[in-house]
């Protein structure tokens, strides 16, 4: 069954697929402890430490974790003011559909299947779940690498009662060149394959509440008003990396958002237009108070 699974991902244009266990996932309890004690958690996390840990709390009957990848490079465009990985449409609704056409696929092959997809929403790591199913290995910038894609890849996965068997880690690491070390905008990257994403430029974009003289001044460090590449476009298992092949994440694309325009236009009007972007949920404001403090 795993290999009828693995030929349907790859008529859908999922190239990388693997299978994590549905076990206690005790090694991460260790490293997101260690995060919680030094206060390097930025909100966004599931909050029960339990539902991180055990896969049951989410699903009893979970057996295994189909996970996949979903390359989404096309390129560079210099004048950009918003992340590569928010260039085409939302890839929460583009990454859900493609996990909910597996999900049905195996409804259909495997008699009382079930499923819960998860993208960006989950109350897992996707990024240890990839590593789990052997699909990528860590950067010292805490990201997952592929040799193919580098980190330019969104990661979703489907927790399930069959049992798929696990596949297994990569027993590898990047070159650990510092790059990214060194050029973080907000020095989030510790070093140690972990950080503090409250100095991480990505994180502070999406902030809404004030924000501090810090964090104000590793935002005018870069041009981007949603998001932060700095540390994928220095590290260079990024270099010369194949450019997505799921058309999805190839059409739509918009590089940038004017000022003048979220000066102009209201809240409404605001997500009338973008309400299928992934950068829409924060609203205008944000957008437009980042501008603002970077053109300053």
């Amino acid at each position: 069954m795993k290999e009828e699974l693995r030929k349907f991902c790859k008529s859908i244009n999922i190239e990388h697929m693997g299978i994590a266990p549905a076990e206690p996932y005790y090694d991460f309890e260790e490293v997101w402890k260690k995060q919680i004690e030094r206060g390097y958690i930025s909100g966004f996390e599931e909050k029960d430490i339990d539902k991180r840990i055990y896969p049951k709390l989410t699903l009893e009957n979970a057996k295994s974790v189909i996970v996949c990848l979903f390359p989404y490079y096309t390129g560079e465009c210099k004048d950009a003011n918003l992340t590569k990985s928010a260039y085409s449409l939302d890839y929460h609704l583009i990454v859900k559909e493609k996990l909910d056409l597996i999900g049905r696929f195996l409804e259909i092959s495997i008699e009382d299947f079930e499923y819960k997809a998860f993208v960006d929403t989950g109350p897992f790591s996707d990024r240890y779940l990839a590593y789990k199913a052997g699909l990528g290995y860590w950067g010292i910038n805490n990201n997952i690498i592929t040799d193919q894609y580098g980190s330019y890849v969104f990661i979703g996965y489907l927790l399930n009662n069959y049992p798929f068997e696990p596949d297994k880690p990569m027993d590898r690491t990047c070159m650990q060149c510092m790059n990214c070390v060194k050029q973080c905008p907000g020095q989030c990257i510790l070093g140690d394959f972990t950080i503090n994403p409250l100095k991480c430029k990505s994180y502070i974009t999406q902030k809404k509440q004030e924000l501090e003289h810090e964090e104000i001044e590793i935002l005018k460090k870069h041009s981007l008003i949603w998001g932060c590449d700095v540390c994928q476009d220095v590290c260079p298992h990024n270099k010369n990396v194949e450019k997505t092949i799921i058309k999805e994440f190839q059409e739509n694309l918009l590089f940038r958002l004017d000022y003048e325009e979220l000066s102009q236009i209201s809240n409404r009007e605001f997500m009338r237009r973008y309400r299928n972007r992934s950068f829409s949920w924060r609203g205008k404001g944000v957008l437009k108070r980042n501008s603002e403090i970077i053109n300053e």
